[in-house]
């Protein structure tokens, strides 16, 4: 068997993912970016049950489902979702003394990540899991296009 496309180009995608995530944050540097789009990843994780997350990561892009299951705690209790502006402060704890995490960094993981995949894949997933789930992921595409799929 051949190896799988995603993991044979692991690192393009991750670099695109990264990319737009950064471009869209206003961020300066990757490790920036990369804070950030842990801390929304963990802030999603905690809402979802062990099977909901791995549903979730399933979806994901190589070294972004690395990020998304990095450090999960199984036995941790499922948190309630919360008002936006909350979910974004707890996004921002990730590492405190080095986060420069900016106040849009949920909707530009959530461009970079639909960018990075299939959307009626992550549609589809995100009905079973909830309007919660739908609104946090959601992105308003301004221009026609603006969201397909990066890397094909």
């Amino acid at each position: 068997m051949p190896m799988p496309w995603g993991f044979r180009h692991a690192e393009k995608q991750w670099k695109a993912f990264i990319a737009d995530a950064r471009e869209r944050m206003g961020l300066d540097s990757d490790n920036m970016t990369y804070t950030a789009v842990d801390g929304v990843f963990r802030v999603f994780r905690r809402r979802l049950t062990p099977q909901q997350a791995h549903d979730f990561a399933d979806l994901l892009p190589e070294l972004s489902r690395a990020l998304f299951l990095y450090r999960y705690d199984l036995s941790a209790p499922v948190l309630p979702w919360a008002p936006r502006a909350d979910l974004l402060r707890e996004a921002q704890q990730v590492r405190r003394d080095h986060n420069l995490t900016p106040d849009n960094a949920i909707e530009a993981t959530a461009f970079a990540l639909r960018r990075s995949l299939r959307q009626r894949d992550l549609d589809a997933l995100l009905a079973r899991l909830g309007p919660e789930a739908q609104a946090f992921w959601h992105v308003e595409e301004t221009e026609p296009g603006e969201l397909d799929q990066r890397i094909i």
